[in-house]
């Protein structure tokens, strides 16, 4: 059985409501998505939460860094306005409430960590510990992903019984050894990237594959073809309409 179901909401459904958003996750869960992908990075006072940039602006009305800010700064912001003023008042969710949510929604989720330089450790081991106080024990374990090394292997340190999976933009020529020493499961590459030789050879290996980000119907029928197990997608509810359709199997 693999990892993460076939769908995978990427930051939720970003075309839908503003990323990695409570309304995100949301909309995706309405969408038909059975997990989601989002970003963890710590506040100035190591606090998890859930944005993908190292600044705020493009996705609040904040301005700096968010490793310059305190969670009370950061959970003041409006993170939703940006996208359409239907969902001012949106905030910048922390890893806390953002677990709470997808047992309630019933999703499955891929956490990826995003340090900042100097804290790939420390990321790790914060956000971790959060979680798996959150996590609700009846249910499957998040995978936990990220493009640093640093972190996984912090990661495996920190929570060794949660699968791990590996994120980049072209497959490294040392993959096989990296995702040995840190003990990954799941390789997760661009899918625009990706070869069907690379992708038979990452699953002959015995990797769950996610490809990101995947928002056109045939691409996703290609990289299925290839035996690829999820897809991570900005458009969950068109993915799950080709499903539902025969398009995509």
């Amino acid at each position: 059985m693999s990892l993460l179901p076939r769908i995978v909401g990427h930051r939720g459904a970003p075309q839908t409501a503003p990323e990695n958003t409570l309304a995100s996750f949301r909309a995706a869960a309405a969408a038909g998505a059975q997990a989601v992908e989002f970003d963890v990075a710590l506040t100035f006072d190591a606090r998890p939460v859930v944005i993908h940039d190292t600044s705020l602006e493009r996705t609040t009305d904040g301005t700096g860094l968010l490793a310059e800010n305190t969670l009370e700064a950061v959970s003041g912001l409006d993170a939703g306005s940006w996208f359409d003023p239907s969902f001012a008042g949106e905030i910048v969710p922390t890893l806390e409430e953002t677990i709470d949510l997808l047992e309630v929604l019933g999703l499955g989720a891929d956490i990826e960590l995003k340090p900042d330089p100097g804290r790939e450790v420390e990321t790790a081991e914060v956000a971790l510990s959060i979680a798996q106080e959150c996590w609700p024990n009846d249910k499957p374990p998040p995978v936990i992903t990220s493009f640093s090394r640093v972190t996984l292997a912090a990661a495996k340190d920190a929570a060794p019984e949660w699968p791990r999976g590996l994120c980049f933009d072209l497959l490294p020529d040392d993959w096989s050894e990296a995702i040995g020493t840190l003990g990954a499961s799941m390789a997760c590459p661009n899918a625009d990237r990706l070869t069907g030789d690379q992708a038979a050879t990452l699953i002959a290996a015995g990797l769950d594959v996610m490809a990101w980000t995947v928002n056109d119907v045939e691409q996703a029928s290609k990289l299925l073809q290839w035996g690829i197990s999820s897809l991570c997608t900005d458009v969950p509810q068109e993915l799950r309409a080709a499903f539902a359709k025969g398009d995509l199997v």
